[in-house]
Order: C-alpha cells, then structure tokens, then sequence
C-alpha cells in the first residue's frame, strides 16, 4: 500500500511539478509583454514629448510673426491716419478759404443791388 501511496504521490507531485513549470512559463511571458509594453509607451512618451516640443516652437514663431505683422499693420495705419489728418487740414483751409470768397461776393452783389434801388428810386444824385 505504501509503494501505490508513493507512486500516486509521485504522479501528483510530477503533475505538480509541470503545471508549475507551465505557470511559470506563463509568468515569464507576461513579465515579457510588460517589459515591451513599458519600452513601447516610452518610446511613445518619448515622441509625444518631441511632438510637443516641436507644436511650442512653432507657436512661438508664429507668435511672433503675427506680432510683427500687427507691429507693421498699426505703423501703416499710423502713418495712413496722419496722411488723412493732414488731407483734412487742407480741405478745412480751403474750404475756409471758398467760404470767405462766397460771403465777400455775396455782399457785393447785396450792395450792388441795394445801390440800384438807390439809383432807381433817385435817393442818389447822378454824377
């Protein structure tokens, strides 16, 4: 009885012995898939990271680009609103200038009109 004890022992125990072999197979397959995983999501991190770096840079130059277009926008339209600023005056002086020569004909013609009166109606001696 003790030689079929030991034998169904040794049959237990070698099931035993190749199911753990076989877990530990397991084990180091997926200590394998981990190790991979971690370099793959490394390398990844790593791109994403030079990814973001490359996206900042080019931010930063069209940060600055765009403030030197606007830099250059505001002198234009600086130098456009002096020109109108300017083209005002001299509409205003001529202008001044048209109203000052429109009253004095005005008058001329009120006093030549008024002096025909006179004349017609003999307030004024003939010369």
């Amino acid at each position: 009885m003790s030689v079929a004890i030991e034998s169904d022992l040794k049959e237990i125990f070698t099931k035993f012995e190749q199911k753990l072999d076989r877990l530990e197979q397991k084990i180091d397959g997926v200590a394998k898939d981990v190790s991979e995983l971690k370099v793959s999501v490394a390398r990844t991190e790593a791109e994403l990271r030079g990814n973001i770096k490359v996206l900042n840079e080019s931010v930063a130059r069209t940060e600055a680009q765009l403030k030197g277009d606007i830099k250059a926008l505001d002198e234009k339209l600086s130098g456009e609103i002096k020109t109108l600023g300017e083209k005002t005056d001299g509409l205003s002086k001529r202008l001044d200038s048209t109203e000052f020569i429109n009253r004095g004909i005005f008058v001329g013609l009120i006093l030549t009109i008024l002096g025909g009166f006179a004349k017609l109606f003999g307030l004024v001696g003939n010369p």
